[in-house]
């Protein structure tokens, strides 16, 4: 996410030390310096969560964070 500065590999590509700061309340690193969102999606309709998998930052949640 361009806010985090985390690309959708889940690298950081940031340009700011301040985005650094508090990336542990929002992201867990992974090895090989990867982040990982700190996240699990509910919805009740599979659909949605299909979206988000295909999205361009699909790949970096845990497929077992998806609940529905």
């Amino acid at each position: 996410s361009d806010e985090h500065g985390i690309d959708p590999t889940g690298a950081y590509h940031g340009d700011s030390d301040l985005q650094l700061e508090r990336i542990n309340v929002y992201f867990n690193e992974a090895g090989g310096g990867k982040y990982v969102p700190r996240a699990i999606l509910v919805d009740l309709e599979p659909g949605t969560m299909d979206s988000v998998r295909s999205g361009p930052f699909g790949q970096l949640f845990r497929p077992d964070n998806f609940v529905f």
